[in-house]
């Protein structure tokens, strides 16, 4: 039972938690309302936005910068890990590249309006399938304030209004964004609430969105750990477009240039710790152990990175911390990485299980190709889901086309709708399938 002290900040607890309800709503009602006119919006003015945000970001990078000062100073001060703090921290080389890639959203080419399919009906009824705006989209990220210029950029030029909820550290440097994004919305004429920013840095502004904001919410896309993800996962009541989390892998075949390899592996794992496309794990061939092995894990020692080995790197040299069977599932987002010898040779009990197939450390050049290249073709899994050369689609199997198989309908309707992965260029599925 709360007592006379605890009613009190229970009360004001409750006060606070229905000023952020409200303020959330209005902004969901504020961005459904932008998100109307946006979305027959013109291609020209929708890149002329985009080019006055690049300016605005150039011509405010004082401002920028003095916000992340301060974003810096409370991350040092709550002993933030230094990973977290090179995600958060922006330099004018940073703030040049985010303006540099809302000119790059400006050159894509406008998906509103595009026709992906067109059939005719043997009564003469001329029918289309074309791209149209999802409305408006929550985008719930962590502390990176780079992201709030990729989402805002992306999401207007596909005709969506968007709600951005950065993670409370980066707070100021993203308001300090989006007042740039704002200028440039306003410059072209398009509705400000196009692009809105969560202002508040309270957890429960998240919890309003996974809502849907009494409908104004279409889809959450959640961009971040995989901790945030699941949570988005399972408490959103909308639609989410989710991924997983990055565990690259690295993996040396005997045949590769030791040079290269070297540079590759420290490249990789050491250019930046803590985002999502660093290598997490590295991978050796059996038959480069006397070879490549130690050189390799030499440089990483040399450019500050602890190794987690596994029990045959151990015997080579013990002086390494022992992996656990954790390591081979961790996105360490800092300066550590697992080291396996055999892992995709004869040992094929850790790349099947831990390979992530969306994504891989290598750089995609041709040594990389052709080391697995060759061990593609003794057909080993692990070397397929690491193969750089290979496009993978995930397909989702739907109905068939209900107007011209409309008397199989009911049929159709009652079978259970599958995800199947299927290797493209040369895969064949079923009609009507689509690519996601």
């Amino acid at each position: 039972m709360p007592t006379r002290r605890t009613k009190p900040l229970l009360a004001k607890a409750t006060a606070d938690l229905t000023d952020v309800d409200a303020l959330m709503l209005d902004i969901g009602r504020r961005a459904r309302a932008a998100a109307r006119p946006l979305a027959i919006a013109s291609t020209q003015a929708k890149n002329s936005a985009l080019a006055a945000m690049a300016d605005a970001i150039l011509a405010d990078e004082q401002a920028i910068l003095a916000a992340n000062a301060i974003d810096l100073k409370n991350a040092e001060d709550s002993g933030l890990a230094a990973s977290f703090v090179d995600r958060l921290t922006l330099d004018p080389g940073r703030i040049a590249a985010m303006a540099e890639g809302i000119r790059a959203v400006a050159g894509l080419k406008d998906p509103v309006g595009e026709v992906i399919a067109a059939w005719d009906r043997p009564n003469g009824l001329h029918i289309e399938r074309v791209r149209t705006p999802l409305g408006v989209i929550g985008v719930i990220y962590e502390s990176r304030p780079n992201v709030t210029a990729d989402a805002g950029a992306l999401c207007l030029k596909s005709g969506n209004a968007v709600i951005l909820r950065g993670g409370s550290d980066s707070l100021n440097s993203s308001r300090a964004i989006h007042a740039c994004l704002v200028k440039g919305l306003e410059k072209a004429g398009l509705p400000a609430d196009a692009i809105q920013l969560v202002p508040v840095p309270d957890r429960a502004a998240v919890g309003a969105m996974l809502t849907g904001l009494g409908g104004s919410v279409d889809v959450i896309v959640p961009r971040g750990g995989k901790s945030l993800v699941a949570r988005v996962q399972s408490e959103a009541r909308v639609p989410v477009f989710a991924h997983l989390e990055g565990l690259c892998h690295v993996y040396v075949d005997a045949s590769a240039d030791l040079d290269m390899a070297r540079r590759i592996v420290v490249n990789s794992k050491m250019r930046r710790t803590g985002i999502c496309g660093a290598a997490e794990t590295l991978l050796v061939d059996s038959a480069a152990i006397g070879t490549h092995l130690m050189p390799i894990l030499e440089a990483l020692t040399e450019a500050g990175c602890v190794i987690h080995a596994s029990p045959t790197v151990l015997k080579i040299h013990p002086g390494f911390k022992p992996a656990t069977e954790e390591d081979w599932r961790t996105e360490y987002l800092d300066a550590i990485i697992a080291a396996v010898v055999d892992g995709v040779g004869r040992d094929r009990s850790h790349s099947p299980l831990f390979v992530p197939s969306h994504r891989s450390g290598d750089r995609r050049g041709s040594g990389c190709r052709r080391a697995l290249l060759q061990r593609d073709r003794f057909g080993d899994p692990a070397a397929q889901c690491l193969d750089p050369v290979r496009r993978w689609r995930r397909v989702r199997h739907g109905r068939r086309d209900r107007h011209r198989h409309r008397q199989d309908a009911c049929a159709r309707s009652r079978r259970r709708r599958t995800t199947d992965l299927v290797q493209i260029p040369g895969a064949r599925h079923r009609t009507g399938a689509t690519l996601r």
